[in-house]
């Protein structure tokens, strides 16, 4: 459905992102993992638009997109959630969740997008006319998946869903993101947490110093001796 071949990105002379091929099938739930610095956020970056790449090709459903616009590929479904969540702080819970639907086919179906989206995060029903910004962290990230859901992804990108929430926050963020795939959508996350991440995971990949070094299953790597020594410090 999404795939990258031999993508090259470059911060001026700084060559960061190096011959990066990966793919993600309809339906799936891939990740990318990998330390803070890896380049995981200037991949998905890159796919959606908003980081040219300096070579190489990305084509979703056959289709190169490398040279698109970033509102273009959003119209073609590919979303992404950014790191850092970027919520609107000083607009309600529900103009957050309303400005997801900007997309043609998002707005003819805004409303019955919109109770999937509260069915899924039943505390924003409870909480939409309370400013962003007074929302836990956690809330504040259901709010991110929820204004991007609203968009009806063909693909949604979570870039680092659980960065700085709590353990018990981020427990329920993954049990959140298995749903989605379950219910179908197609699912591209880059995550420091390497173990929630490759316990969810269809397919994964690991990014080190903006290079593929290993992919596989995503419990298939968890058992990988590497994986349990750089990673999870087992």
């Amino acid at each position: 459905m999404l795939e990258s071949r031999n993508i090259n990105v470059h911060y001026g002379k700084l060559h960061v992102i190096h011959d990066v091929s990966f793919r993600i099938e309809e339906r799936e739930l891939v990740s990318i993992i990998g330390a803070n610095g890896a380049g995981k956020s200037t991949i998905i970056n890159a796919l959606t638009g908003l980081k040219k790449i300096s070579s190489g090709e990305v084509f979703f459903l056959d289709t190169h997109i490398e040279n698109l616009k970033s509102s273009a590929i959003v119209n073609l479904g590919i979303v992404q959630v950014p790191e850092g969540r970027q919520i609107f702080p000083q607009m309600t819970v529900w103009e957050n969740i309303e400005m997801g639907a900007y997309r043609n086919q998002a707005r003819a179906r805004w409303k019955e997008t919109l109770r999937s989206v509260f069915d899924l995060f039943p505390v924003l029903r409870d909480r939409r006319k309370q400013m962003g910004g007074s929302l836990s962290g956690g809330e504040q990230q259901m709010l991110a998946i929820a204004r991007g859901l609203m968009a009806i992804p063909r693909v949604i990108i979570l870039d680092e869903p659980s960065l700085g929430l709590a353990p018990l926050i981020v427990e329920g963020i993954f049990k959140t993101i298995a749903r989605l795939k379950e219910g179908g959508t197609t699912v591209l996350m880059v995550e420091q947490n390497v173990f929630r991440s490759l316990s969810i995971a269809d397919r994964a990949y690991v990014l080190e110093e903006g290079k593929i070094t290993l992919s596989g299953r995503g419990k298939e790597l968890l058992g990988n001796e590497y994986i349990r020594q750089a990673y999870l410090g087992l």
